[in-house]
């Protein structure tokens, strides 16, 4: 990852590069701060909610002693910015997120359908909920961010914008979700600024999820069919993206991403293939900075 240019990287599931104190000493031994990692909680499900507490609990572990330990290297010279932890703008953000929801995860980037969202008589518990998990992130010194994801209550951009006027939490807008669910990223961040404190960079096209559609595919089918291709390879105006986030004083991790199907560690062809597309996904990132004018 470092040899490829990234200063950082998300932890994956809790525990997939390592726990504390191990994933903090893989991290300095790269040169690679940490911008956070995923955890989902059952929202919509009180006692459901109440059990996954305590893989946010995990999770946070992981995330202060990589915050803690990058806080102790900053004080010995290194970078900052690297770090992920001296300067809180590049502390690791939690990223909260909700479980699929089965009807929606058949049907991904459907129009706003009142039979397939949450009924607005639960968006109350639910949004107490999410800040209940905001403020358990805040009192361990991190601030989270909510990810909206194909195939989850919080999908399209009316209901982003209902998540945002119903809670407090902080957002992290994904660039290639928000697409494919109708939205428009430039707009997004127009508008949303103030509340968005991560940015997954991810490229998607609408053509491949047309078709998906029309054949009645799901949201693996989605991903598998190449609907998040790499940077570059769909509709996403990335110099466009970065030109606004520039304009909006956006400070903090862009985490460069790409949905693929699952594969194993043994699959030689599979790795080599994604590691290359990663490679040409941050080289098409560097041009769009340059197409933008930042770089």
């Amino acid at each position: 990852m470092r040899e490829a240019g990234y200063d950082g990287t998300d932890s994956g599931p809790i525990g997939y590069l390592g726990t504390a104190p191990i994933l903090p000493e893989r991290l300095a031994a790269h040169g690679l701060g940490l911008a956070g990692g995923w955890v989902d909680l059952r929202y919509d499900d009180p006692d459901g909610f109440r059990e996954d507490l305590a893989a946010l609990d995990a999770a946070l572990d992981v995330f202060t002693a990589a915050r803690d330990a990058a806080l102790g290297g900053s004080e010995g010279g290194r970078d900052a910015r690297v770090a992920g932890a001296a300067d809180p703008r590049f502390a690791p953000r939690p990223t909260l997120a909700c479980p699929d929801r089965p009807e929606r995860f058949a049907r991904p980037g459907m129009p706003a359908d009142p039979r397939l969202s949450l009924p607005d008589g639960d968006w109350p518990a639910y949004a107490g909920r999410i800040d209940e998990a905001a403020a358990r992130c805040r009192d361990r010194g991190l601030e989270p961010v909510f990810h909206h994801h194909l195939g989850t209550d919080v999908e399209t951009p009316e209901e982003i914008e209902r998540l945002l006027g119903s809670t407090d939490v902080s957002l992290c807008l994904d660039t290639g979700h928000l697409w494919l669910a109708g939205g428009n990223p430039v707009a997004a961040i127009r508008d949303w600024s103030s509340r968005i404190r991560q940015v997954h960079v991810k490229d998607a096209s609408r053509d491949v999820l047309a078709r998906i559609r029309a054949g009645g595919g799901d949201l693996w089918d989605l991903v598998a069919a190449g609907g998040f291709p790499p940077l570059g390879q769909g509709d996403l105006d990335l110099p466009a993206v970065l030109a606004e986030l520039r304009r909006s004083g956006y400070e903090g991790w862009i985490v460069i991403e790409q949905d693929v199907p699952a594969f194993r560690a043994s699959d030689a062809e599979a790795l080599t293939r994604a590691v290359a597309d990663q490679r040409a996904n941050r080289t098409a990132f560097g041009e769009a900075l340059r197409a933008a004018g930042l770089a």
